[in-house]
């Protein structure tokens, strides 16, 4: 079902697309200094960063507890995470794709009664960048609510212009 081509593909898409929500975001004052639109973006960047770690099988911080003052920490926080998950997927291999790989928090979001199925490496990494997906529209609904002109960040839009790089807005 997954391959690592693929899932390398997604999380390219994802980083394009989050970058240019970081472009409209930081371009204008009243986005940049929008408390709500600073808390959809944290959580975008705070789960991606929870997942990596479980891929890299690294300790979890404690994510929660981070609190960002002003829209240019949380960029500077986040800036650190695309190459340390290119780092990760430059090594991925497909057949690493179906290895259990549970998730700690499963459990805080399972209905009571039930139990988390174990999921996979590639089922974990879609939901990384489905969850980004979701939250990123969410977040092009805030910047078009502030004035601001919401970027296109679909995956056919990214594809139709060829897959352009990631082009980062200076700090």
């Amino acid at each position: 079902m997954f391959s690592s081509e693929l899932v390398r593909d997604l999380c390219a898409h994802m980083e394009w697309a989050d970058s240019l929500v970081w472009q409209a975001t930081l371009g204008s004052p009243e986005a940049a200094a929008d408390q709500k639109l600073r808390d959809r973006l944290s959580h975008i960047h705070m789960t991606q960063r929870a997942f990596l770690q479980v891929w890299s099988k690294q300790t979890l911080d404690r994510l929660r507890s981070l609190k960002f003052d002003t829209t240019g920490e949380l960029y500077a926080w986040i800036r650190p995470h695309y190459p340390e998950l290119k780092s990760f997927l430059a090594t991925l291999k497909s057949a690493q794709l179906t290895e259990p790989t549970p998730l700690p928090w499963a459990k805080y979001f399972v209905p009571a009664g039930r139990q988390a199925a174990v999921t996979t490496l590639g089922e974990t990494l879609l939901q990384v960048t489905s969850h980004s997906t979701y939250h990123r529209g969410q977040a092009n609904t805030r910047l078009r609510e502030l004035g601001a002109e919401p970027p296109l960040v679909d995956y056919i839009g990214w594809v139709w212009l060829g897959r352009p790089a990631t082009s980062w807005p200076a700090p």
